[in-house]
């Protein structure tokens, strides 16, 4: 039976999805002069699949059906990530630009998440212990955006 809390963890999944399959796409697509961004996304990836597993596990434990997928929104984005790397946009920049426009994204999700009242527990400590990995990673992809727009 889904409750609040494991509809919103089940968001936190779908992003977290949305955010491997983007790190991904972006990996394939980097060529070797970027060569060190495909580490740095190979560990962001590898972050949101155990944030996944662990967040899979609470909305299990409450006997919900667990979410697989990826989002609409996520979907989209990669699309556009691959309209826009046919129109030049494969500078370290441009890269990293599009990586943080989807740490944005998890990171709003992970603040709204932690708004809602109706995360409680487990489900509410091991968000926040997640968010803090997530906030983490989002700054250190813009501060490489913000030197490689210098």
């Amino acid at each position: 039976m889904e409750t609040t809390e494991s509809k919103v963890l089940n968001e936190l999944i779908e992003i977290n999805n949305d955010r491997i399959a983007g790190f991904e796409k972006a990996i394939a697509d980097i060529n070797d002069e970027n060569i060190d961004l495909k580490a740095l996304f190979q560990r962001y990836s590898a972050q949101s699949r155990e944030n996944s597993q662990e967040l899979s596990a609470l909305v299990g434990a409450e006997g919900a059906a667990v979410e697989t997928g990826n989002s609409v929104a996520g979907t989209l984005h990669r699309a556009w990530i691959d309209v826009k790397s046919l129109f030049g946009g494969s500078t370290r920049e441009s890269i990293l630009s599009e990586a943080e426009r989807g740490e944005d994204a998890i990171k709003r999700a992970y603040s709204d998440a932690l708004a809602d009242i109706d995360l409680t527990g487990d489900a509410r400590e091991l968000v926040g212990r997640q968010q803090i990995g997530i906030n983490a990673a989002h700054d250190e992809v813009r501060a490489l955006r913000d030197i490689a727009k210098s």
